[in-house]
């Protein structure tokens, strides 16, 4: 795989490997499996993929399947390193949203979607049942419907807080479509790996050490939009031992800088993307705030440089989720907060 993994991690992952040394088991077909409550059957592994977000894209890239990708959609900002070629191969059938048109021009065997709310009862770009009219499969991201409610439309809301096994579950669940077990169990054994190594950096973290994940803000003068509990920031928080001061179990409340302000976060942890759908998105625009702004700067985090730039798609629960662990982890430890 390409530099997805981390070296100095290598030899972890090495040992983890060794350990669980077995081949998985090759797919039998006809296979049938679930996704977000609907039966998808498989009579051969699929030879047409399009798929919709960043993440699922990226998950079948590194299982070593970008010849099969026919199409993507849903990027926030770039391919995974190692990966700038095989991206540019597979046609981009829209940055944001794609039309149903376009995404069945390219005749798939298979639709993947990171989001309900791309493909989904209330879909932008359709309906899984539209596609199933077509003979087109639908596989959800887990992440996005197990322990979500998505009815009332926007990001959803959590009603059990997301774990990293929701992602390994996708990976999985793809490798056996594709008949790529192998490596998928390989993947996901590194994953762990990593996992476990940023968690150990950081063992002695100061108590009360805690954090607001900022995404982005519709605008810059009302309320941000910050990470509630459930969604991957709360995960990547619970694992390393630091406190949400957002009580919510909203994806993404808005919360105002005030309240933000009296709840006094040891570390500001702000997104960074290439998506350009608010001003705030623009990780220059969010820092000039953090400076600015009549409240924001007097927030002990920003007068003391515990403002930290993340992917934004390691904020959504993604195969990029384990770079933010490792990115918080290591940004808790060059501030002294680490015993």
């Amino acid at each position: 795989m390409p530099s997805f993994r981390r070296p100095a991690l290598l030899g972890l992952f090495v040992i983890a490997l060794s350990a669980g040394d077995a081949h998985a088991a090759p797919t039998q077909y006809p296979l049938t499996l679930e996704s977000c409550g609907r039966t998808l059957t498989f009579e051969k592994a699929p030879s047409r993929a399009v798929s919709i977000g960043q993440s699922t894209t990226e998950i079948l890239y590194l299982l070593g399947l970008s010849e099969k990708v026919a199409g993507t959609a849903l990027w926030v900002g770039p391919v995974l390193p190692g990966y700038e070629e095989a991206n540019a191969r597979v046609k981009r059938l829209a940055d944001n949203d794609p039309s149903f048109e376009s995404v069945v021009a390219e005749r798939p065997d298979l639709v993947t979607t990171q989001f309900e709310w791309q493909v989904g009862p209330q879909g932008v770009v359709a309906t899984p049942e539209q596609f199933a009219d077509l003979g087109i499969p639908v596989y959800t991201s887990p992440a996005d419907c197990q322990g979500k409610d998505n009815s009332a439309g926007g990001d959803g809301t959590r009603t059990a807080r997301f774990t990293m096994d929701l992602v390994y579950q996708e990976v999985e669940d793809l490798a056996r479509i594709f008949d790529v077990q192998d490596k998928g169990a390989e993947l996901v054994t590194e994953l762990k790996a990593r996992e476990t190594a940023a968690k150990a950096r950081i063992a002695g973290l100061k108590e009360g050490t805690s954090a607001v994940f900022w995404f982005s803000s519709a605008e810059l003068d009302i309320d941000p939009y910050v990470a509630g509990q459930g969604g991957a920031p709360g995960y990547i928080m619970s694992l390393l031992g630091l406190t949400n001061v957002i009580d919510s179990q909203e994806e993404w409340p808005t919360v105002g800088w005030e309240t933000i302000a009296r709840a006094n976060p040891t570390v500001i942890v702000a997104g960074r993307m290439d998506r350009r759908r608010f001003p705030a998105d623009d990780i220059a625009v969010k820092l000039e705030f953090l400076k600015t702004d009549p409240v924001a700067s007097l927030m002990p985090a920003v007068r003391e440089g515990r403002v930290v730039e993340m992917d934004a798609q390691a904020m959504n629960p993604t195969i990029r989720t384990i770079d933010g662990i490792e990115v918080l982890a290591d940004a808790l430890g060059k501030a002294g907060l680490a015993q």
